[in-house]
């Protein structure tokens, strides 16, 4: 058998019913529906992934199969939170394709340009990936918001954190898109803003939520997620439009 994608449901379906406190057989039957396959728990099983006894209705994740389980969920709830907060819109079919076809050293660089983000769009905790265990000594931020940058400074956008829609809809209003170049002409007592052409004053609450590079070149993820031997380029190019 050896579909990947059908057995990565199968292991996100049971940390889904974990945390939900259950570990029966027949609860992950109930959440699968018609898409539940017998053969691939058999075949979970016989690769070490989960643990089950014929006739038992307990069915758990074992240490390797949890480890899969967490790299899935892990890269759906980031590209979730991608989505949410780049493109301004909540993108699940999106996210999860992305989730079987990317590797982790692509995960962790899009983490890291989310600034390490705890949570999904749906308050759901988004498990840590080494990045964020870097982060918190040593690897540096690639971005930084808007108002981090000195008075009469340009820099380029890399993104706009929407967060709700109220705030999409104020920052779909300043025409700030992602690639353009940025001027902070001034911070107090508002942010006085150049982009596109247009001087703009905003609140320090939606400049802080406008995200800009540190350095002028443009982050460069698929260079890191090379050694995987996945074709991530593909991806890579579908999400910052290369």
């Amino acid at each position: 058998m050896k579909n990947t994608v059908e057995r990565d449901e199968h292991l996100e379906k049971l940390w889904h019913i974990r945390d939900e406190n259950s570990d029966s057989f027949m609860t992950l039957k109930e959440h699968m529906g018609e898409i539940f396959n017998q053969a691939a728990i058999d075949e979970l099983r016989r690769d070490g992934m989960v643990d089950f006894a014929q006739g038992s209705d307990r069915i758990t994740l074992t240490k390797k199969g949890e480890e899969r389980a967490r790299s899935v969920i892990r890269a759906h709830r980031i590209a979730e939170r991608f989505f949410y907060n780049v493109l301004g819109r909540d993108s699940e079919k999106e996210a999860c394709e992305f989730e079987h076809n990317v590797s982790e050293a692509l995960v962790d660089g899009i983490c890291t340009l989310l600034g390490h983000p705890r949570e999904c769009p749906h308050g759901l905790p988004i498990p840590k990936g080494k990045c964020c265990e870097r982060a918190a000594t040593s690897t540096p931020s690639l971005v930084m918001p808007l108002t981090g940058l000195k008075e009469g400074s340009c820099a380029r956008v890399a993104y706009a954190d929407f967060g709700n829609e109220e705030r999409f809809h104020k920052i779909q209003g300043l025409h700030v898109r992602k690639d353009a170049v940025i001027k902070l002409c001034q911070k107090n007592p508002a942010c006085v803003i150049e982009c596109e052409g247009a001087t703009i004053a905003v609140d320090k609450e939606i400049a802080s939520r406008i995200y800009i590079w540190k350095e002028p070149q443009m982050l460069r993820i698929e260079e890191a997620s090379c050694a995987s031997g996945k074709d991530t380029k593909g991806w890579f190019c579908k999400i910052f439009g290369r």
